[in-house]
């Protein structure tokens, strides 16, 4: 069985998730402890039952009245119906008490996995980060909705039916106790063997996950450069793995479940050894003994979900420490803020490697003065879109550092604006209204100023031929907007959040030429007075901007205008005549 794969997130050991567990539910006591006392008071009606059938017995072998039957009768019913109430009555609270604290740590782990380094991201894998926030999350879930409620119900019973096996007779109660070294037994097989394999299918799941990610999100490239087929394969090797950890499991559990089973033969038939040697020595009654089997036979299905849920748990467990490894990565320490001077951005001896020895950006020395439109341009994997997202303060260098205004970017601060913003290729488009849509960089803007900004973005035309304009509910399962739309809503959130410096990695490549020059008006207006820098996947962009940067094998060669750089004849200029020729 391998271990993590290198470069994966952390996972927690079982009592840092412990640890996490106390503290979330701590702030909901009250919700516990009526959750405790009502599992309490289930767990004492469901005795009722087997102790007065046992009753029963006795007053049918010593002709007891009909009054005395339907008075039992009369109390099985009722403890029922109180079991029962009890019952909903815990489980409501426990879910009181467990889904808010499950919804903090959702909450704790999603703050993390946003604020996640880039470079860390890009390490790990985003298949990784996918699975703990999606499956692991889904796990402890389910967990705590069906496990945890039948396991609390379950070791409530098995205490109070033992000690009323205890109270008919201690011979009983120990002739009962005789099938716990074979459970004892079946457990010490089991769970030193799941616990590595749950963390090792979780982790398996993961890796599917990466695969599975990397295939469908670079599909276009895999087939350009004739790697569809070896990723396939990557593919079909990392779903067998999960698959085989995922059989490997069941084939424990199920040889598990034959120990218990056996542990349940032994402890039944102890107790009605005992219960047949104690009614020929006059030491208990029939009905007692009747009650006493009863009460056993009561504890096959509490300890079956005990001993079965160990499953569940273990597997919940697995993710959990995933989850708490996560929300608990140390974040660097956030530099104390500071004011900045203008919206100057400046790059000195900026170098990054995604991986050790494979530089991507070498020692860029650039600067970007207030309200200058930038564009970079160079040919695929010169370096541009790591150089935007280090630019951004979305990826921290490897070396050299960039300032905003004078100060670190990463401690710029700008009388409450926003000191930059992004816009790449991929938009996404959130699940809400279009207004919730663009409220997201502006919280109190009314529906007037967003109209304002969509008729400048001119996309005022196509949001109120939507079947509820502004309140059209789009995203996921609503009103599908078009690749262009999506873009064009992301460029109008630019000048509703006023940010010092925009950042856009070519964000007009969404669409056709007709749609490409209604984005690039609309980038045009977003960026409008703003310090700006585009990766440029159109020349055209290029033109436009005040100046322009070259880049190759991660550096910038020619920096200069358009006219200037054409006039020089160099890799700009050739770049120009190829795409004048189309």
């Amino acid at each position: 069985m391998s271990g993590p794969r290198p470069g994966a997130l952390p996972t927690s050991t079982g009592a840092e998730a412990a640890r996490t567990a106390r503290r979330l539910l701590g702030g909901h006591r009250r919700a516990l402890a009526v959750s405790a006392a009502a599992f309490t008071v289930a767990g004492l009606a469901g005795l009722v039952a087997p102790l007065v059938l046992g009753r029963i017995v006795d007053l049918a072998e010593s002709g007891g009245t009909t009054s005395s039957l339907v008075v039992a009768a009369a109390l099985i019913a009722v403890a029922a119906v109180v079991g029962a109430v009890a019952t909903t009555v815990a489980v409501t609270w426990l879910a009181r008490a467990g889904e808010p604290a499950l919804a903090e740590l959702r909450e704790e782990v999603l703050d993390r996995a946003l604020h996640l380094d880039a470079g860390r991201l890009e390490e790990a894998g985003a298949g990784d980060l996918l699975s703990r926030v999606g499956d692991d999350v889904r796990l402890v879930q389910e967990s705590l909705r069906d496990a945890v409620p039948t396991l609390m119900t379950s070791v409530v019973a098995i205490v109070f039916t033992g000690a009323g096996l205890f109270a008919l007779d201690w011979r009983l109660g120990l002739a009962g106790l005789g099938a716990v070294p074979a459970y004892v037994w079946a457990l010490r097989w089991y769970l030193p063997q799941s616990g590595p394999r749950y963390r090792a299918e979780r982790e398996a799941n993961g890796e599917r996950a990466e695969a599975l990610v990397v295939g469908v999100h670079a599909s276009g490239t895999l087939r350009a450069h004739g790697l569809a087929a070896d990723h396939q394969r990557r593919v079909e090797a990392a779903s067998w793995r999960a698959a085989s950890v995922g059989i490997d499991v069941v084939g424990l559990f199920t040889r598990f479940g034959n120990r218990t089973n056996r542990a349940e033969l032994v402890g039944l038939l102890l107790v009605l050894v005992v219960g047949f040697l104690g009614v020929r020595a006059d030491a208990v009654t029939v009905g007692e003994v009747t009650a006493a089997a009863l009460l056993f036979h009561r504890l096959f299905n509490p300890v079956g979900a005990v001993v079965f849920l160990f499953d569940e748990v273990q597997s919940a467990g697995a993710s959990l420490t995933r989850l708490v490894g996560l929300a608990e990565m140390p974040r660097p320490a956030a530099p104390a803020p500071r004011a900045v001077a203008d919206a100057s951005l400046r790059l000195r001896g900026v170098g990054h490697s995604y991986r050790e020895g494979r530089p991507v950006l070498v020692a860029v020395d650039a600067d970007v003065a207030p309200g200058e439109r930038v564009a970079v341009v160079g040919a695929t994997g010169a370096g541009k879109t790591t150089l935007a997202a280090i630019a951004a303060g979305h990826l921290r260098p490897t070396t050299g550092t960039v300032e905003l205004g004078g100060v670190p970017l990463d401690a710029a601060q700008a009388d409450g604006r926003l000191p930059v913003a992004v816009v790449t290729q991929e938009v996404h488009t959130y699940a809400g209204t279009v207004r919730d849509n663009l409220t997201l960089a502006a919280p109190d803007a009314d529906d007037a100023r967003l109209v304002a900004v969509l008729d400048a973005v001119g996309a005022r035309g196509w949001v109120e031929a939507l079947p509820d304009g502004l309140d059209t509910v789009v995203g996921d399962g609503a009103h599908p907007l078009t690749p262009a739309q999506a873009q064009h809503l992301a460029l109008a959130r630019v000048p509703l959040a006023d940010p010092l410096v925009v950042v856009l990695d070519e964000a007009t490549a969404e669409a056709g030429s007709a749609g490409a020059r209604d984005l690039e008006r609309a980038a045009a207006y977003a960026t409008r007075g703003r310090t700006t820098l585009t990766v440029a996947h159109r020349l055209t962009q290029a033109a436009a901007a005040d100046r322009v940067w070259v880049m190759a094998d991660g550096r910038v060669v020619e920096s200069g205008t358009h006219a200037d750089l054409v006039a020089a004849g160099g890799t700009y200029a050739d770049l120009w005549a190829a795409w004048s020729r189309r």
